[in-house]
């Protein structure tokens, strides 16, 4: 059986992000961990992907790191929301919602 492409669309794994950040501080590792959980192992975010999309929406204001300190006692850089992040956020989770409708009624047309 061929396996299900799971390959997140252009932008989605910016929205993962910033939803995942909603609740509060998360470090790179559990952002990653915690998309993998929710998704039901679906979606499986790399170091290669997840790190350049922390930086561009860093760059563009959406998020800001900070040193903090894991469970473990180590030093780690976390990540949160900003004002404009969670505008970002909101706009974001309207666009997947308009979208997700879309596709929804193509799939359903007979």
């Amino acid at each position: 059986m061929e396996k299900p492409n799971t390959e997140l669309l252009q932008g989605t794994l910016d929205l993962l992000i910033l939803q995942t950040l909603a609740p509060g501080p998360v470090h790179g590792w559990g952002i990653s961990q915690r998309i993998r959980q929710v998704s039901a192992l679906v979606f499986e975010v790399n170091q290669g992907s997840l790190y350049p999309a922390l930086h561009r929406l860093e760059h563009r204001g959406s998020i800001r790191s900070l040193l903090g300190t894991a469970e473990n006692n180590r030093r780690v850089k976390l990540y949160r929301l900003t004002a404009a992040g969670r505008k970002r956020l909101a706009i974001e989770k309207e666009n997947w919602g308009r979208i997700a409708a879309a596709v929804g009624r193509i799939l359903a047309a007979t």
